[in-house]
């Protein structure tokens, strides 16, 4: 079996931090740093882990790997939906949803933005997918800013010593390189004038949107010298600039949208300004980095897609072979299903077909009794959700950052499961988004912690 070292520097790292007396002053200071930045949450740092994810140059190579084979077989199956009904009507998508998803985008790239979860084994340097994201792919800032706390902690310091080269990665700057190079393509296709600066609209609903993020991103398309700002969705509307239609919003007219609303609240939440964005789409009025027809591969309906025989011939063998080794088993459920296969609730997790952000997720392990389960189970079958096979989850020891509460033991590393969040922008691996917690689930509402990302060069 491969050797890998991952594993072996974290133990390092924590010990350091052990030395350390649990280095109580980084923490507390990591959490002053944090405050001046946009990794926040609810106005105050975003939770986090002193102790990062650290890779050898194997393990990234694998996570790089996994995220770029992932990538083409999205492509492929976004392209043969596109191509062919039969094949979009495996997704059982609304009417509604469906028209949205077939706009064309006026550019090559199929998906320019997404980000692929896996749970990764640092031992094995296995992993299996959890789900895939696309231009709602969120946790960038806190992936970059958290990773600079770290790098300021004395355990850091003395960690390096031993250590010189360390590779970190910056997804920020990543995705506003993929936002501008895909609008270039897009004016290029129109022969269009002033490519290098557009006038870019990140759009999404107030209130679902990462504000701190996108204010962060904000700053380094102004660092670039391209006018870009928030407008949320329903500020939107198709108006005349010098005699010609545009799409217009609070700030004047857009040339480049950078969508960050998902797709399934669009459809669900319906409004004048989204009509408008869909206008524009359609219409050619602006160019929006990864249109809607990047859903497919967003919802969770496609594992099932993949694990069926829908994507023979859409797929190579060796993709095939690719998907049963590493996307879990997956059914998409509907009221006339046999649930019985799905009744040893440990082995199962439901997930609601258009859900996102962990939101909707109930893993059996978390039911108290199987009736529970069955419930949850009949619930999801009526709702035309999804049963998937748990996958396993690698757990390390955790110092979680920030000050300490009163009597809090400086020492206590908890075991929690790791989940990483694989940046593909362009189709390259752009960087790790990890995230950590003591629940079944991780997601935003299941008190995750955010840890850093740091690849040792030996």
């Amino acid at each position: 079996m491969e050797s890998f070292h991952g594993r072996a520097l974290e133990d390092q790292f924590l010990s350091i931090a052990r030395e350390l007396g649990g280095d109580v002053q980084s923490r507390k200071d990591g959490d002053a740093y944090l405050a001046g930045t946009h990794a926040l949450y609810h106005g105050g740092p975003v939770s986090w882990a002193l102790t990062p994810k650290i890779f050898d140059e194997k393990q990234i190579k694998i996570l790089s790997d996994a995220a770029e084979t992932m990538g083409r077989i999205m492509d492929k199956v976004t392209a043969e939906y596109l191509r062919n009904p039969d094949f979009r009507a495996q997704f059982k998508f609304s009417p509604e949803l469906e028209e949205l998803t077939l706009i064309p985008t006026g550019y090559d790239q199929l998906i320019p933005i997404a980000r692929v979860d896996v749970f990764f084994n640092e031992e094995t340097g296995d992993y299996q997918f959890c789900e895939l994201n696309t231009d709602g792919s969120a946790g960038m800032t806190t992936a970059v800013e958290v990773t600079r706390a770290i790098k300021r902690s004395q355990t850091y310091r003395r960690f390096a010593e031993s250590h010189p080269v360390i590779q970190t990665f910056d997804p920020v700057e990543s995705v506003v390189d993929a936002v501008i190079e895909t609008y270039r393509s897009w004016a290029n296709a129109k022969k269009l004038g002033s490519l290098d600066h557009p006038a870019v609209a990140i759009v999404d609903y107030s209130e679902s949107v990462s504000a701190d993020e996108v204010a962060d991103i904000l700053t380094h398309f102004a660092e670039r010298g391209v006018p870009a700002s928030f407008c949320d969705i329903r500020d939107l509307h198709i108006g005349k600039v010098g005699g010609r239609d545009a799409l217009i919003g609070p700030n004047g007219p857009i040339s480049c949208v950078y969508r960050r609303a998902v797709t399934s609240e669009i459809v669900a939440r319906p409004c004048r300004g989204a009509d408008a964005l869909a206008e524009a789409a359609r219409r050619g009025l602006a160019c929006l980095i990864g249109g809607y027809r990047t859903w497919p591969c967003a919802s969770k309906t496609v594992f099932a897609v993949l694990r069926s025989d829908a994507v023979r011939g859409v797929l190579t063998e060796d993709e095939i072979a690719f998907v049963n080794a590493h996307v879990p088993e997956t059914v998409l459920l509907d009221e006339n299903s046999d649930l019985a296969p799905y009744g040893d609730k440990d082995r199962w997790i439901l997930k609601p077909a258009g859900g996102y952000n962990a939101e909707g997720v109930v893993a059996g392990l978390d039911c108290e009794t199987n009736e529970q389960w069955q419930e949850a189970l009949n619930e999801c079958a009526k709702k035309g959700g999804i049963v998937q096979a748990y996958a396993p989850q690698y757990r390390t020891p955790t110092l979680v950052g920030g000050a300490l509460a009163d009597g809090a033991d400086p020492l206590d590393a908890p075991e929690m499961s790791n989940m990483e969040g694989l940046y593909l922008f362009r189709g390259k691996f752009a960087g790790v988004f990890t995230r950590c917690g003591l629940q079944n689930v991780i997601g935003e509402w299941t008190h995750r912690v955010n840890m850093g990302c740091l690849v040792v060069k030996e």
